[in-house]
């Protein structure tokens, strides 16, 4: 559903069959392939997936930053190809690395924000003034940026991102590198942002972040939407419960053979030096399943029995698990 005005859109985003092909030479590569995203007022739409899965491809292209290659894009009621001013009027985009200047102060670079986007000079001030008092920057906002802590420029970055009252905001990777407790902070932020009608479309990857707070979740791979749907409605793809079994690498191909026949195990796993089995009720299965290895001299070094997580859906959907993903992000 689209209109000729973006006041009134009930859906903020909407894609279809929305393509992005990159070419160098005679190769081409395909980032993006025929994603179709329907994005609602009000809700905050967490976009998840691997490196180099396409999400930031996707932003870029939502955020009027590349044009597509194929397919079509309406964004806050404004058709992406014949409206990307009217659109950037009304959305706002904080980046991964903000755009802080660095020797002027943060309410100076609220003001500046506020001016560049058409607001006259007594709007800007009174916007960055309810911001910093909402925000609670009162004790830093004179200070230069510079002096800053990461969570600080982080409150700042919110703040340039919605300075000129957008409908529709994206957030990429907001909280990386961020403490526990400036997280926490900076999402009960975007909490009393979408309170106030805001729709927030984010990239994370924090599981715990999307789980707890995304009302919709898009799980991308490959350059193509392998999931969506509520946390739980994708937990519940994965049914029953999952057994987890440490043991050397050099006996997966051994326990895989002993196990091969077994009906109740939906779907074997292996990464490292762990084996998951998906079975329909772990409480009968686990009793059977370990004799059988115990039997056939398998050094077992650990077990477990878990009911599937948001980690658990992304590595179903992607090959990858989302923690090992943040681990590298985040350089550990």
């Amino acid at each position: 559903m689209t209109n000729d005005g973006g006041d009134n859109a009930v859906e903020m985003i909407v894609t279809k069959d929305l393509c992005k092909v990159f070419k160098n030479g005679k190769n081409t590569v395909e980032a993006v392939k025929n994603v179709n995203l329907q994005v609602r007022q009000g809700e905050i739409f967490g976009f998840l997936g691997p490196n180099g899965a396409g999400k930031t491809t996707t932003m870029r292209m939502l955020t009027t930053l590349m044009t597509p290659s194929t397919g079509s894009v309406t964004i806050v009621g404004y058709d992406l190809s014949r409206h990307a001013k009217q659109i950037r009027q009304k959305i706002g985009y904080v980046s991964q690395k903000g755009g802080c200047y660095e020797f002027a102060t943060g309410y100076e670079n609220l003001v500046l924000q506020g001016r560049l986007y058409g607001l006259s000079k007594s709007t800007a001030i009174e916007n960055a003034d309810q911001l910093i008092k909402s925000f609670e920057m009162e004790e830093y906002c004179h200070r230069k940026v510079l002096t800053y802590s990461g969570g600080q420029r982080r409150h700042i970055d919110l703040g340039m991102g919605i300075m000129h009252n957008p409908m529709l905001l994206f957030l990429d990777e907001p909280t990386t590198g961020l403490d526990p407790t400036s997280r926490s902070t900076f999402w009960n932020q975007i909490k009393i942002l979408q309170d106030k009608g805001i729709t927030v479309f984010l990239t994370t990857h924090y599981l715990e972040e999307a789980d707890s707070l995304c009302n919709t979740i898009c799980i991308m791979d490959h350059g193509v939407v392998v999931a969506e749907g509520t946390a739980l409605e994708l937990k519940r793809q994965i049914a029953g419960d999952i057994i987890v079994i440490g043991m050397d690498q050099i006996y997966f191909d051994q326990a895989k053979s002993l196990l091969r026949t077994r009906s109740d195990i939906k779907e074997t796993l292996t990464m490292e030096n762990t084996m998951k089995l998906y079975v329909e009720a772990g409480e009968k299965a686990l009793p059977e399943i370990l004799p059988l290895l115990v039997e056939a001299k398998i050094p077992i070094k650990t077990v477990e029995m878990n009911r599937p997580s948001l980690d658990e859906v992304f590595l179903r959907k992607t090959g990858y698990s989302m923690r090992n993903e943040t681990a590298k992000v985040l350089g550990q």
